[in-house]
């Protein structure tokens, strides 16, 4: 198979059917995520959070739930695969065909074998056009020669890479989401700190579904500006007539996320008597609602986000120390974006697609002008706010042309006049003859990638799409130093 890491798969089943023997033949077999939802809105929730692959939607007799549902995936989420599945013949028309840009559609009763075959192949598929768009990108096919493209920077960029809808290229975010996948794994707490904007929340998110804890509900709560006692019921539940305005009893995100996840954002912000609570929650797994005797037990993982740090804040005695040392199971620090500028290209481009789809415009792209400029910014705001600012260039831009430099706020034109950007040397061919200058040039692209991964001989083979041994072969060819 040419994908590099397992798919994810998104099963939108109709009320009633059974779906287990495929989606078992899909994650046993093959080793897919499958993510189930039981409607399109279920769906569309769980795609706000984790980055898929392909989507399988289902009709039964005389429906169009299925169909519609992948017609509107085909502009919210233009890069997903469809896969429609209805046992009607007559509902394979052209038409149909064209509405949602169904990639295969099958007869139910499903077979499972087949289901399985027809995912493999799709996903091969997609893996060799992003392959081939990447060369198309880097080199102009003229007959029989192969000729580098003249330009600037590096010859190969680093593909981007994701952690569901994290996207980046740098080393600094490649090993913070290396171990937070293997966190994931783990049923212990998560501290992630980080400044405005940087990305924590989509983090915490990517870390849930990639847990055990995926199939259950991933909850949210900011504890910035609220008072104990309103916290207190937002997270541990009340009585009803507990306090003045409580005319109903409330059930509490703790209990609500049973056997699920619950983020608290801004735990810098909680008071001393709080954490207090919340201490003995993460100690005990204890829930005791506002104006209850019963105490409660609740089976939660907790993620915590703060932009301050902690660390410190335990120094100044602002911030109880056991409990800083119970959230941290595992403790991550998200780098501002000015501290990993390689990652705005790709940032800027994802974005840029992302909203283009939103919008309903035809964007070709951004130009490398534009994102010269945008790397020379730092970005206070971080990646919030380039996707600000790419979601306006997006907003100024006509159908069928590039984001420019004329698409850009004045403000960070301005800025990024007054600084210089990082620049690469471009990667210069060797040699007199064509396999001679082809031959350095696939000298310089495998020895990047196993610099990218550490010399991790594994993962740069599945990068580049070889096997271990052609690798190794490749290593000794071009006399290769991990020194």
């Amino acid at each position: 198979m040419f994908v590099q890491e397992p798919g994810t798969i998104i099963l939108v089943t109709r009320p009633g059917n059974d779906w287990s023997n495929a989606a078992e033949v899909l994650s046993e077999r093959y080793g897919y995520r499958v993510v189930l939802a039981g409607s399109g809105g279920e769906a569309l929730g769980v795609l706000g959070s984790v980055h898929a692959d392909l989507a399988i939607a289902e009709d039964n007799d005389g429906e169009t739930v299925g169909l519609d549902f992948l017609s509107r995936l085909r502009v919210s989420h233009a890069d997903l695969l469809r896969v429609y599945a209805t046992p009607s013949a007559a509902a394979m028309t052209e038409a149909a065909l064209e509405r949602a840009a169904i990639y295969q559609f099958l007869l139910k009763p499903i077979n499972a074998a087949q289901l399985g075959l027809v995912v493999e192949r799709a996903l091969e598929n997609r893996e060799l056009a992003r392959r081939h768009r990447i060369l198309s990108r880097e080199f102009k096919l003229t007959g029989d020669s192969l000729v580098p493209v003249n330009r600037v920077g590096p010859l190969f960029k680093p593909e981007s890479q994701r952690f569901e809808k994290l996207v980046y290229v740098s080393e600094k975010m490649a090993e913070l989401c290396d171990v937070a996948r293997r966190a994931a794994k783990t049923e212990l707490p998560i501290l992630i700190q980080g400044e405005t904007g940087t990305g924590k929340e989509l983090l915490a998110r990517a870390i849930h579904y990639n847990s055990g804890r995926r199939t259950s509900p991933l909850l949210v709560q900011n504890c910035g500006g609220m008072s104990d006692e309103l916290l207190q019921s937002e997270l541990f539940g009340h009585k009803r007539g507990a306090f003045t305005g409580a005319i109903s009893d409330r059930l509490g995100l703790f209990r609500a996320a049973d056997r699920g996840t619950v983020f608290l954002d801004e735990i810098s912000e909680v008071s001393p008597s709080f954490q207090v609570s919340l201490l003995r929650f993460l100690q005990e797994g204890e829930v005791k609602p506002l104006g209850s005797d019963k105490v409660v037990h609740c089976d939660v993982r907790v993620i915590a986000a703060s932009n301050r740090s902690l660390k410190e804040l335990v120094a100044r005695r602002e911030f109880r120390q056991d409990l800083y040392f119970r959230l941290k199971g595992f403790e991550f620090e998200v780098p501002p974006l000015r501290d990993r500028p390689e990652d705005i290209g790709p940032l800027a481009e994802f974005f840029a697609a992302k909203h283009a789809d939103a919008l309903g415009r035809r964007v070709l792209g951004i130009t490398a002008n534009a994102i010269e400029k945008l790397v020379a910014c730092e970005f206070p705001g971080n990646v919030r706010e380039l996707e600000n600012e790419i979601r306006r260039m997006v907003a100024l831009a006509q159908d069928d042309e590039y984001l420019t430099t004329r698409n850009m706020s004045p403000a960070l034109l301005a800025v990024a006049a007054e600084r210089k950007p990082t620049s690469t040397r471009a990667f210069v061919p060797e040699g007199l003859t064509l396999k001679e200058q082809v031959e350095s040039l696939e000298k310089q692209i495998v020895g990047r990638a196993l610099l990218r991964h550490r010399w991790n001989q594994s993962r740069t083979a599945d990068e580049l799409g070889l096997s271990r041994v052609g690798l190794a072969n490749k290593i000794k060819r071009y006399s290769l130093d991990e020194t």
